[in-house]
């Protein structure tokens, strides 16, 4: 029964759920020490009581999800009807998976590694693996508890400390803390964009409210992108919009949105003296070097689209980051207008085609 309960925390722990997206670019990268105390529950194949241990472990955070860390470890199992106790003495590399990273960070854990053990005045090398799940709670930048539980399997490859077997499984217990080296590395902090000021007041004589120059349906007051051309479909600032969603932090097209496109192509046909620049904009969310090569991308991916992947001498691309937002990036609803991939048009170049 023990065996059983054993191998059906192994394979629980093997277990993960994919982790929920974040926003904020993961930067720890420290190495660690992480000294740990241990309870041993064996298995009846030992022939033996529970006992302590300890260790010491280093580590390195590799990125968001895992750490690899090399344990050494000292554990003394009281033996059972004068058996003689049991010393072992060895270490396992590890690789721990962190479903996420906050002040508690749950994760699962493997090892592997090699083991001596001491019994009976008789001592043998052997292999041990490992499998379980754990914590950490952190209370400092530089400290961390962490504890885990695990499932140990040791073979002794015939070195004949046990009558009738070779093969121990173990339950241990480990509670201990990490001490990562160094400050933790933190985001920049990225200021926080000014509201967009309301347009200068026109003069009383006129009012911009009643006035929409450029016949997009979106008042002089309100559009940003007086220049559109006549019939396009704009947002509600007035400004010419390729209404093409991206997946999260790609800038492939999707087909859905091929027919949209195809409009704005027979669109731009019309106006062969016009000048058109395909922007890529973004909201402030991750880091502006991220973003500005995200925005690049994204527009230059509508741009070949619409050029057929040829070039254009009046088609043009740019991405601009989180630099010209046209709302708020403090709600959800600002930011996801801030995404947008935008075509400006020059209005001095602007012609339509003559039939």
């Amino acid at each position: 029964m023990f065996k059983k309960s054993l191998l059906t925390l192994a394979t629980i722990t093997t277990l993960g759920s994919l982790p929920a997206a974040q926003a904020d670019e993961f930067l720890d990268d420290r190495w660690y020490a992480a000294p740990f105390g241990t309870f041993v529950q064996p298995g009846g194949d030992r022939n033996a009581h529970s006992g302590w241990g300890g260790g010491l472990g280093l580590g390195k955070i590799i990125n968001e999800h895992f750490n690899v860390e090399i344990r050494g470890l000292y554990q003394n199992l009281e033996g059972a009807k004068a058996n003689g106790n049991w010393d072992l003495t060895g270490g396992t590399v590890d690789a721990q998976y962190y479903f996420f990273r906050d002040k508690f960070s749950p994760y699962a854990v493997i090892g592997v590694g090699g083991i001596n053990s001491t019994h009976n005045g008789d001592s043998g090398a052997g292999f041990i693996g490992e499998a379980g799940a754990g914590f950490t709670y952190e209370l400092h930048d530089n400290f961390l508890i962490r504890s885990d539980v695990r499932y140990r399997y040791n073979n002794n490859f015939n070195a004949k400390l046990q009558p009738g077997t070779e093969e121990f499984h173990d339950m241990t217990v480990n509670l201990g803390f990490v001490i990562p080296f160094g400050e933790k590395p933190k985001a920049a902090v990225v200021a926080k964009a000014e509201p967009t000021p309301p347009p200068a007041p026109m003069p009383a004589k006129l009012d911009c409210s009643k006035m929409d120059d450029d016949k997009d349906g979106v008042n002089n007051c309100l559009d940003k992108c007086p220049s559109t051309l006549p019939g396009v479909e704009v947002s509600i600032y007035g400004c010419w919009i390729v209404d093409v969603k991206f997946d999260n932090d790609k800038d492939v097209i999707k087909p859905q949105y091929f027919p949209k496109l195809d409009k704005v192509v027979d669109r731009i046909k019309q106006y062969p003296g016009t000048a058109f620049e395909v922007q890529g904009h973004t909201s402030n969310t991750g880091s502006y070097k991220h973003n500005l090569k995200l925005s690049e991308r994204r527009a230059l991916a509508v741009k070949k689209y619409l050029t057929k992947g040829s070039e254009s001498p009046n088609i043009s691309s740019k991405g601009y980051s989180w630099d010209q937002p046209i709302d708020t990036n403090e709600t959800e609803e600002g930011r996801a207008n801030n995404r947008r991939v935008q075509l400006e048009v020059d209005n001095k170049t602007q012609q339509p085609l003559k039939k």
